[in-house]
């Protein structure tokens, strides 16, 4: 069984970037082993917790590519004397240290939950990740439509969309929602019957039950056996017509029964590929929100939250410097918050902002290729040959108004700054006015509009150079 998780690594090692990899996977070793259930061995429940919930489904469809059997389950289990092995690795001469991104160690608690066999059967509970509620979520401008109809979404009490449907980009907190729907669920009522799946889950099971004849045990777990059905990355259904049909009748189920379905995506429900029209419609009979990019108040406050959580030392200047470098999603800049304080602890240093500037020097955006607001009008208005008195005018005619919604777009995805900033840059317009704008644009981007797609490819080609 030795062989089988060196093999996985093998297969890991070429799809993770180097530091991640050896970060989180490089210093685990197998504690014990059988037909069914590979254990493997960690320092302290923080990186039990973080493995389970970034990459315990690469770590299975790495293990079944290497000839593990479908239902195979993978166990975590903490030793201390896991974490020497960590902490004590290599580095290139000359280079910072980035071992392990845990936090001082916590008591040894019990194993995390294990991924269940494929088959549906099996699998107890409500599959909820418990660090995920409403209670630790952030909400700020680019979340708080998805926040308030997952709140709603939960509560018996209040107006239900049903369905909810949440999209956005990579971990901008659409699973973190999703699981705290079930969790305030819960919590109204313990007798409800939660179930957390995702789509790639669901199709596992679905061909699981189809192989071994009880398709009828199946339809009764997720039709008659659920009050709430949350069901994450539903774009991993495209193209699988018969898991489509399959859930196109449990959502009709459901929906007619007046059950809760709460389903997350990374894009809108019309632009996933290969998605059978009558489930988009039905996507669509509810509620459709998404999710942004979190600006740079909302950025800091998620820092402050993650380190009083784990118990970080994170003074506000240092979460300043951290939401400035990271803008692009929530899990990378929980991620660079953990990696530093690991680094810290290792050289038994306080985190100051001296320190993070020092040990975050790799993911520093170059002095020579930094591009500010300013930046971007001026190339926006060369690009559509307009005077930046007019990209900040209150003028509305398309020939100024366009280009302008264009360059708070890119202020955005490239800054990440704050609506109410953009709106002061732009000559005092209001927050909602920059939000709307940034998300027409990034609509007829993602709809592959040629005019934008090509506007804006121009423009950030000129602010590369």
């Amino acid at each position: 069984m030795d062989d089988l998780w060196e093999r996985a690594l093998q297969d890991l090692k070429g799809k993770l970037s180097t530091e991640n990899f050896d970060t989180w996977l490089s210093p685990l070793t197998v504690d014990r082993a059988d037909d069914a259930t590979l254990t493997l061995r960690v320092p302290n429940k923080f990186y039990a917790d973080w493995l389970h919930t970034h990459y315990l489904d690469l770590v299975l469809d790495a293990l079944r590519a290497q000839g593990a059997p479908d239902s195979f389950r993978v166990d975590f289990s903490v030793s201390e004397a896991t974490r020497p092995r960590v902490n004590a690795r290599s580095e290139p001469p000359g280079a910072p240290r980035t071992r392990s991104t845990v936090p001082p160690p916590m008591p040894p608690p019990a194993p995390v939950p294990s991924a269940q066999p494929a088959g549906p059967y099996a699998t107890p509970g409500s599959g909820l990740n418990p660090r995920y509620t409403f209670d630790n979520f952030v909400v700020g401008p680019s979340n708080q439509l998805a926040h308030a109809a997952a709140v709603a979404a939960a509560s018996s009490r209040q107006k239900r969309y049903n369905p909810l449907f949440i999209y956005g980009g990579v971990g901008l907190g659409k699973t973190h929602l999703v699981n705290a729907v079930g969790h305030r669920g819960l919590g109204d009522n313990p007798n409800l019957r939660v179930l957390f799946v995702s789509a790639e889950r669901f199709t596992n099971e679905f061909i699981w039950a189809l192989q071994n004849h009880r398709i009828n045990e199946f339809r009764e777990r997720y039709r008659n056996g659920c009050d709430v059905l949350l069901m994450d990355d539903i774009q991993f259904l495209a193209g699988r017509e018969q898991t489509q049909e399959e859930f196109f009748h449990t959502f009709n189920s459901l929906y007619h029964a007046d059950r809760q379905i709460v389903v997350t995506s990374d894009v809108y429900p019309q632009q996933i590929p290969e998605m059978e029209e009558r489930l988009i419609s039905r996507f669509q009979w509810g509620l459709v929100a998404d999710i942004q990019a979190p600006e740079l108040d909302t950025r800091i406050a998620i820092l402050k939250a993650k380190a009083q959580q784990d118990q970080i030392t994170l003074a506000d200047d240092v979460a300043l410097f951290l939401a400035q470098v990271v803008k692009s999603n929530v899990r990378e800049l929980e991620g660079t918050l953990l990696r530093l304080a690991v680094k810290a602890e290792l050289a038994t240093r306080p985190i100051d902002l001296e320190f993070a500037k020092e040990a975050l020097r790799g993911v520093l955006p170059k002095s020579e290729n930094a591009t500010t607001v300013e930046d971007i009008q001026r190339a926006v208005c060369d690009y559509y040959s307009i005077r930046l008195a007019d990209l900040k005018s209150h003028r509305r005619h398309r020939a100024v108004s366009f280009p302008r919604m264009v360059a708070m777009y890119l202020c955005r995805q490239r800054l990440g700054t704050s609506f109410p900033e953009l709106g002061d840059r732009f000559g005092g317009k209001d927050h909602t006015t920059v939000m709307s704008a940034v998300r027409k644009i990034d609509g007829l981007i993602r709809s592959e509009d040629p005019a934008v797609v090509n506007a804006v490819e121009a423009i950030e080609r000129k602010l590369n150079l």
